[in-house]
């Protein structure tokens, strides 16, 4: 299947991008029509975190499918695909920076002081410490930042392929400890965090073949030369 680049650019790209926002579009809708549940914030907080592991994984599924399709155009959204995951895991983090901490502090000096900041950076911190879920959701998010900052032309130019490969590796953990971070959140319904382990899990595992069978082919050439 061959597509024309002007087409990828003003056609393909534009819907998905827009597809890549109906989830807040959603969101804002359902959070101000009513179509919530009784706990609003915990359904936006799964909602957002639930489309990051969502993207992280169609991030993931671009490579094998573009191999298995044919369809070497499809390269072309996964910058996009990791650019929204990080949206939405940024997004996830905030709700809980500002729904969560920032709600629960006490404002001596006004809501607008550096007394705040400092109270919200250690309460954030502490909780950060403190609770295992929140620590490895942190250590995702801080995984995907540098793979964010550095998804540009530029910066693949400037960090060299090899390097910017090495790097945006990390998209591999990240995937891993955004499934583990949803496990350890739900305690009781594991199923939701369950679907995303096989999925990263089948999505990982086709990595590790592939690499293993280039291994044993450049093994093999390397042999008979």
């Amino acid at each position: 299947m061959n597509v024309s680049q002007s087409t990828i650019r003003w056609l393909f790209k534009p819907i998905a991008f827009l597809a890549g926002l109906l989830p807040l579009a959603w969101l804002i809708w359902a959070a101000t029509t009513g179509h919530l549940s009784v706990n609003p914030l915990s359904d936006i907080t799964l909602h957002t975190g639930d489309w990051a592991i969502r993207f992280i994984c169609i991030t993931l599924v671009i490579s094998p499918l573009r191999q298995l399709t044919g369809w070497h155009w499809l390269i072309r959204f996964r910058r996009m695909a990791g650019l929204f995951a990080f949206f939405y895991a940024t997004t996830h983090f905030l709700i809980y920076v500002i729904a969560d901490r920032f709600a629960g502090l006490d404002f001596p000096n006004g809501i607008v002081s550096f007394t705040t900041v400092r109270n919200l950076v250690a309460s954030v911190g502490e909780d950060i410490y403190k609770r295992p879920f929140i620590t490895i959701g942190f250590l995702t998010w801080l995984m995907m930042v540098p793979l964010a900052l550095t998804s540009t032309a530029g910066m693949i130019r400037r960090l060299g392929g090899k390097r910017w490969q090495l790097l945006h590796r990390l998209v591999y953990v990240a995937a891993i400890t955004a499934v583990v971070h949803y496990w350890w959140l739900v305690k009781i319904d594991i199923r939701p965090p369950l679907r995303y382990a096989i999925i990263v899990g089948l999505l990982l595992a086709v990595r590790v073949v592939r690499a293993r069978l280039r291994l044993r082919s450049v093994g093999t050439a390397t042999a008979r030369a």
